[in-house]
């Protein structure tokens, strides 16, 4: 009674307190909410902000080793110094990049910049855990992986963009070559992506190691950032992603700027009202509290032991009465019909097996009054065998009776769990030593090609690495058949592989059971030979050479080939470099005509510097601007005015002076940059022809001369509809070999781009090399230019007139005009005109000149004086 009238005196007071504290909850939540929706915000548009940058700047920096690695597509066994030249040129590009390096075989044998990078030389990839799977990642799933951050074998942290090359192959196939990787810095990279701005006020993370997204690791910023509800984004890669999370610098707002001045308020207001209930129910909550707080403890004791399957029991010593609770019944397969349990309930469950053993443990315990604690196995009603585990103590209640309590659980699993772990163990021990057996089979192929029987590349490697530590003179021979492709691409791969088999028995043949001989792929070969002079080693080659002119017999067809040499002695060099030398040497037996060998030497070494310096030299002349135009004008043949100029590249050297093309086109041509000369000429043409336009100078059209590699880019036309040509003022000067009846596809179709545009096609040096009239049919030129060769000799050949003539009334019946270069004399002029020939160009009437000594030349007319 007197509760039911406390309970409805305080009602309204409840009420009245449950009604103001849930306003006041909603309030607070709604609050706080606006607040956190307005941080996380502005937060979100920081973090996109940087995200955009990181996107922008890594997908940039990988597109731009995209044109290295085509190169690479092409040029499979391009060395050091073509790799550094191509890769120099993306260094010129706004990016992160701190290196490049190429990894045929998943070995570093190609990097730019060298300097700096020599650690990183021979890394392979497979040997390295850091960096060993990303590089299979990227060669098994055929596609570019990110890596990183990684640490630098050449010191320092990066992220590697691996982009896997695959060569064609002469079947129609392809094959791997290795991996091209592009290391970006990673302070150049946050620093321009925004990361480590003094001036900005969030924290950043950064999760997804080797572009694995939010479920890789964090390698960027503070647990800190994670662990506080971070706004997050995902940057997109070429490959994978990261994700972005950020909160504010200091963390999250605790609460909104007016929050305590509202919480004051709606406390003042619940004050005001529930004060008065807390007073009047602390003398009813008192009265409560020992209770409640007994069954609390009661319950999760109850809880916890229900969780955790564990039964408890109390066994009467005396008596020999056991009280076991549900959980007990449950393990020992009984009902949970609330009975009273007996000694023999437990003893008839023990498995025979096992009774004698738990008996004397429970005994023993009972009658030291000590520990009990022991393992056994039950046998259920159902026949399924359970193991159990118990634990008890002695306790004697105040009756002073004896008695066990204890727990009881099953641990069937760990124990079933136990004896898996050691079949486990011995299958293993079984199946380690059929490892070992297939590990040696696997290390023997490893090293081996399967084709000839030889040690491989990778077997020639160590070898090289122990002949650095041995002492001795050692040489190395490097081997390359001559004619090979022409009969395995006309005889198929089969004759192909009989011949690299017949060559590897010559070659093991020639040679002492000392030298080691090694196939690394194709048609090349090593020999490492010790204590041989040089005169040994050419004995050594001239026979191999001998032996491999002998023919063989493939299916009735006579197969004759021969084999080049390219000889290196270790003088102190080490296994990098005397591969390079061997290469080297190599290349100049096959550039003196083949079926012969070379030795590497000082005057090839010089070679080599002399013209890596020119290249250097080239390479910074582009970037100095340094190439400029000279300009030789043309005149009408019958009115001697100008009619046009042919443009001429000249390198302005800093130290040699203005130097003419024959001292540095084939070095260009090597470096791959004669497009690029081609394309400054142009531009600089382009530039004096508009000036002279403006000067009142009338000046027809201006010539420039395009190599064949510059009709071979794609991008050739796209370049050019950049430029600001008008139509029918500039003519390209291809020279006579380029219109040979097999072009291909892409220069024709440049071709006929480039007449589309209004530029005049023109052929020079006419009549030295073997252009066919259907070829001059199909080109259809506007113009073609007799070489000086031909011309010079008419004053004096009338054999030599005849067959200028006869150029020039082929060119008149095709409609054509007619260039003669190489004027030198009036008797030229005056003979070549008479022959019909259109435009002349010569010493007679000028030199090539500069565009301000051919502006002022132009004006003073002072040839029509002198002709």
């Amino acid at each position: 009674m007197k509760r039911a009238i406390f309970s409805s005196a305080n009602l309204p007071a409840a009420i009245a307190f449950v009604v103001l504290l849930v306003c006041a909850l909603v309030a607070d939540q709604r609050n706080r909410e606006v607040s956190d929706q307005l941080a996380r915000a502005d937060v979100l548009a920081k973090v996109n902000i940087i995200r955009a940058k990181l996107e922008g700047n890594i997908t940039g920096n990988l597109q731009l080793v995209q044109g290295l690695v085509s190169a690479v597509v092409t040029e499979p066994y391009m060395g050091q110094q073509r790799f550094a030249a191509l890769a120099r040129n993306l260094f010129e590009q706004k990016s992160q990049l701190r290196d490049i390096a190429g990894a045929p075989d998943l070995v570093i044998t190609l990097i730019y910049p060298l300097e700096g990078n020599e650690k990183a030389i021979g890394l392979d990839y497979r040997k390295t855990e850091a960096q060993r799977m990303a590089a299979l990642r990227a060669r098994d799933q055929r596609a570019l992986v990110l890596a990183g951050p990684v640490k630098l074998a050449q010191g320092g942290r990066g992220f590697i963009g691996r982009i896997p090359v695959f060569v064609p192959t002469a079947g129609g196939g392809d094959r791997f070559w290795g991996i091209v990787s592009a290391v970006i810095d990673i302070d150049r990279l946050y620093s321009a992506s925004g990361l480590t701005d003094p001036e900005l006020d969030i924290d950043v993370a950064l999760i997804g190691k080797d572009a694995l997204g939010g479920g890789g690791e964090l390698f960027f910023g503070g647990d800190n950032v994670v662990a506080s509800n971070p706004v997050t984004a995902e940057v997109q890669l070429p490959s994978g992603s990261w994700q972005i999370s950020a909160i504010p610098k200091g963390g999250w707002p605790t609460g909104p700027k007016n929050e305590w001045l509202l919480r004051t308020l709606m406390a003042l207001a619940g004050a005001l009202v529930v004060l008065p209930i807390l007073v009047a129910g602390r003398l009813f909550g008192e009265r409560q509290k020992n209770d409640a707080e007994l069954r609390r403890l009661s319950r999760r004791l109850e809880l916890a032991l229900e969780a955790s399957g564990i039964g408890v029991w109390e066994h009467d010593i005396v008596s020999n009465e056991l009280v076991w609770d549900d959980r007990i019944n449950e393990i020992y397969g009984k009902p949970a019909d609330g009975k009273t349990r007996g000694y023999n309930d437990w003893a008839l469950s023990i498995h025979p097996e096992d009774f004698e053993r738990a008996k004397a443990d429970f005994d023993s315990a009972a009658a030291t009054q000590g520990p009990y604690s022991s393992q056994y196995r039950l046998l259920r009603p159902d026949g399924t065998i359970r193991h159990v585990r118990t634990r008890a103590s002695f306790f004697q209640d105040i009756n002073g009776g004896s008695k066990m309590i204890g727990a009881e659980w099953d641990v069937t699993w760990d124990v079933l769990l136990n004896e898996n772990l050691v079949r486990e163990r011995r299958l293993s021990e079984s199946k380690n030593a059929e490892l070992n057996m297939a590990k040696a089979r696997i290390e023997h192929v490893a090293l081996h090609d399967s084709l000839t029987g030889l040690p491989n590349r990778r077997y020639l490697d160590e070898m090289l690495a122990e002949n650095r530590e041995a002492e001795g003179r050692a040489a190395l021979l490097h081997l390359d058949l001559d004619r090979f492709k022409q009969i395995n691409d006309t005889l198929g791969h089969a004759a192909g592989d009989a011949l690299l088999v017949h060559a590897s028995k010559v070659i093991k043949a020639s040679v002492g059971p000392a030298d080691f001989v090694a196939r690394i792929g194709g048609d090349e070969f090593f020999v490492l030979s010790h204590e041989r002079d040089d005169k040994e080693l050419a004995a050594l080659a001239d026979h191999i050479i001998d032996a491999m002119r002998q023919p063989i017999d493939y299916l009735g067809h006579q197969c004759r080939f021969g084999v080049s040499i390219g000889i290196a002695a270790n003088s102190g060099v080490d296994a990098k470099q005397l591969l390079v030398n061997a290469d080297l040497a190599l290349y100049r037996a096959k550039g003196r005509g083949r079926n012969r060998y070379e030795f590497f030497n000082e005057e090839l070494q010089s070679e080599i510097v002399r013209t890596k310096q020119t290249a250097d030299e080239i390479l910074g002349g582009l970037e100095r601007n340094e190439f400029v135009v000279y300009y030789q004008p043309q005149f009408d043949a019958k009115t001697l005015e100008i009619v046009g100029v042919e443009a001429l590249s000249r390198w302005d050297h800093p130290q040699r002076g203005m130097l003419t093309p024959d001292a540095y086109i084939k070095v260009a041509e090597e470096l791959n940059v004669v497009a690029l000369i081609d394309r400054t000429v142009l531009e600089q043409a382009l530039d004096n022809f508009e000036r002279w336009s403006h000067s009142h100078l009338n000046i027809p059209r201006v010539s420039v001369n395009v190599s064949a590699r510059r009709l071979e880019d794609r991008d050739l036309i796209k370049g050019l509809r950049k430029l600001p040509i008008r139509q029918g003022t500039v003519s390209f000067e291809l020279v006579e070999s380029i219109f040979l009846d097999e072009n291909d596809e892409l220069v024709s179709w440049n071709i006929e781009h480039i007449k589309e545009l209004g530029i005049d096609i023109e052929i020079d040096d006419f009549g030295t090399g073997h252009a066919s009239i259907v070829s001059l049919l199909k080109l259809r030129p506007r113009r073609l230019k007799i070489d000086r060769q031909l011309v010079t000799p008419i004053t004096s050949s009338t054999a030599q007139r005849q067959l200028v003539s006869s150029i020039i009334d082929i060119g008149k019946s095709l409609g054509i005009e007619v260039i003669a270069e190489g004027v030198e004399t009036m008797e030229h002029a005056q003979i070549l005109k008479e022959l019909g020939c259109d435009i002349l160009q010569g010493f007679l009437f000028g030199y090539p000149m500069d565009a301000k000594a051919f502006k002022t030349f132009a004006q003073s007319r002072k040839w029509l004086a002198a002709s």
